[in-house]
C-alpha cells in the first residue's frame, strides 16, 4: 500500500484540481471551443512536439559525450519517445525520467545515466528561466504586476538553484549533516552528484544552447494551438507565462493536468482570454502532448527486440 501512496496522492491532486476548475468554468463551453480548432494548427502543434523529442536526445548525447561515454543517437532518441510513451501512461511527469536512467545504464553506468537524465532536466528549466526573464522587458502594457514579481522570483530562484545543483559543492556540504542512518541513501545521492559534476560546464552550456532552442519550440506549440483556437494572444505573453505552465508538472498530479488548468485563466487573464478560452488552451496542450506519447511504444518494443537479436 505505501509505494503506491506516491500516485494516489497524484490522481487525489488531479482530480480536486479538476473539480475546482469544473465549478470555475463551463466544460460544455471548452468542448465547443477543442471540437472548432484548426486541425491543421493541431497537426503543426503535433509534429513540433515530437520533433522536439529528437532535438532534446541530441542534448542528452552532448551531455554523455562531456562525461566520456556515448550511446547512438538513435538509440537516445528511442529512448526519448518511450519516455514520452510512459509520460503518457503512467501518473508522473517523471516516469520517463526513470525509464531513460534505467534502459541507458544498459549501455552506461548507472550514476552516469542517472547524473546525465538529471542535468538533461535541469537545463531544460534553466533555459525557460532564461527566456522568461528575457522576455520581461517585452511584456504587454496591460501584464499585471502582481504576476510580474512572480515571475521574476520563480525565473530567479529556480536559476541558482538550478547552477546551486549542478555545482554541487553546497549540496556536498549539505551532505555532511546527514545522520548516520541515511548515510547508504547520501552515498548513492553523491554518486550522481559525482556524475553531474563530471558532465563539465563544456557540455552544460552546449546542453544550456540545445535546451533555449527546446524551449522556444515549446512557445511555438503553445502559440500554434492558441492559434488552432483562434486566439490573439501577444507571442511575449506566452515567453512569460510558459514558465508556471511549466512548472506544474513539478508537482504531484498526472503530467501537471488540474494544475495548469487551475493557473490558466489568471495566467491570460491579461491576454484577453476568458477562463474558458485559456482552459481549452492547455487542455489542448495536454491532449497533444499525451497523445503524441503513443508514438514511443512501438519505437520503444521495436528498439527493445532489435537489442534482444543481437
Amino acid at each position: 500500500m505505501r509505494k503506491h501512496l506516491g500516485t494516489i496522492l497524484k490522481i487525489s491532486i488531479t482530480v480536486l484540481a479538476l473539480f475546482y476548475v469544473s465549478t470555475q468554468v463551463d466544460f460544455a463551453d471548452i468542448g465547443q471551443r477543442l471540437l472548432q480548432a484548426n486541425l491543421g494548427w493541431v497537426l503543426v502543434g503535433f509534429l513540433l512536439f515530437n520533433l522536439s523529442l529528437v532535438v532534446r536526445a541530441y542534448r542528452w548525447l552532448l551531455l554523455l559525450r562531456g562525461i566520456g561515454e556515448t550511446i547512438r543517437f538513435q538509440r537516445l532518441v528511442s529512448l526519448y519517445f518511450a519516455a514520452n510513451f510512459f509520460n503518457s501512461v503512467l501518473p508522473s511527469g517523471f516516469s520517463g525520467d526513470v525509464v531513460r536512467a534505467v534502459e541507458a545504464a544498459q549501455d552506461v553506468p548507472a550514476r552516469t545515466a542517472a547524473g546525465t537524465v538529471l542535468v538533461d532536466r535541469a537545463t531544460g528549466l534553466l533555459a525557460l528561466f532564461l527566456i522568461g526573464l528575457a522576455a520581461l522587458p517585452f511584456r504587454p502594457d496591460n501584464f499585471p504586476n502582481s504576476l510580474l514579481w512572480q515571475t521574476t522570483a520563480v525565473c530567479l530562484i529556480g536559476l541558482v538553484g538550478g547552477f546551486v545543483m549542478l555545482e554541487g559543492r553546497l549540496i556536498r556540504a549539505a551532505g555532511r549533516l546527514v545522520p548516520g542512518f541515511l548515510q547508504p541513501v547520501w552515498q548513492k545521492v553523491d554518486g550522481v552528484i559525482t556524475a553531474v559534476q563530471a558532465c563539465g560546464w563544456t557540455a552544460v552550456w552546449q546542453a544550456m544552447g540545445i535546451s533555449i532552442l527546446f524551449n522556444l519550440m515549446q512557445v511555438a506549440w503553445f502559440t500554434v494551438v492558441g492559434l488552432a483556437l483562434s486566439y490573439a494572444v501577444p507571442l511575449t505573453h506566452y515567453f512569460l507565462v510558459i514558465p508556471f505552465l511549466s512548472l506544474a508538472i513539478l508537482l504531484p498530479s498526472i503530467g501537471g493536468l488540474g494544475i495548469r488548468e487551475g493557473l490558466a485563466p489568471l495566467l491570460f487573464a491579461s491576454a484577453g482570454l476568458s477562463s474558458e478560452q485559456a482552459v481549452a488552451l492547455t487542455l489542448l496542450v495536454f491532449a497533444i502532448e499525451r497523445l503524441s506519447g503513443f508514438f514511443g511504444a512501438p519505437i520503444y518494443i521495436i528498439d527493445t527486440l532489435r537489442r534482444s537479436r543481437r
